[in-house]
């Protein structure tokens, strides 16, 4: 490689994608991008799933300071019972894109599903654990979706949004027979869609 290609590769801004909160019967999906400073190494990242809360949420903010660029957004949860859970997120990783305050040369999405961005993308399989950028972003996107679902709890305390953040626990599914369904469950998901056969 001439040094001219070798300094267009290390300038090249690469973005990393990620989501949280597909598998939930409650609550919006979240996005994040990440374009990782290479003066600012940040050590520890990781898939935010094989993280504690506290690591993620201390990695969260190292990644906010040190990051070149970085977004979240969300698709709400009527979005997500319109279009269903894999194009909402999709919608959610264009809109965290977009809101960069630059487009990137490349976006490395986690997963094989592809959303429409203004730059060339790849997806890869475990991105989260193998792409750094990518580990990033599933820690904004993880962090800011369970900070919602803490926020939310404080208007739904009957079902425990704080402890399962909208999964479908043990818990979470006795206290969808017992209260059915409140505003931020996702209807289109098939335990709360039984409670409206009933």
């Amino acid at each position: 490689m001439t040094g001219n290609g070798a300094e267009a590769a290390a300038n090249e801004l690469i973005c990393g994608v990620d989501e949280a909160g597909r598998g939930p019967l409650a609550g919006p999906v979240f996005a994040a991008c990440v374009v990782l400073n290479a003066d600012h190494p940040i050590t520890g990242l990781a898939d935010s799933k094989k993280l504690s809360e506290n690591k993620r949420d201390t990695l969260a903010i190292m990644i906010k300071q040190h990051a070149a660029a970085w977004a979240v957004a969300s698709a709400t949860v009527e979005e997500i019972d319109q279009l269903n859970i894999l194009q909402a997120s999709l919608l959610a990783m264009q809109r965290a894109v977009r809101s960069l305050p630059f487009v990137p040369d490349i976006a490395l999405v986690d997963g094989n599903q592809s959303p429409r961005l203004p730059c060339p993308v790849r997806t890869i399989i475990r991105g989260d654990s193998l792409i750094p950028a990518i580990s990033a972003a599933s820690i904004l996107a993880k962090t800011a979706r369970d900070a919602e679902m803490k926020r939310l709890h404080q208007l739904y305390p009957c079902y425990g949004f704080d402890k399962h953040k909208g999964y479908g626990t043990k818990a979470h599914l006795a206290a969808l027979q017992e209260y059915g369904a409140c505003k931020i469950h996702r209807q289109s998901f098939a335990p709360v869609n039984a409670l409206n056969l009933r």
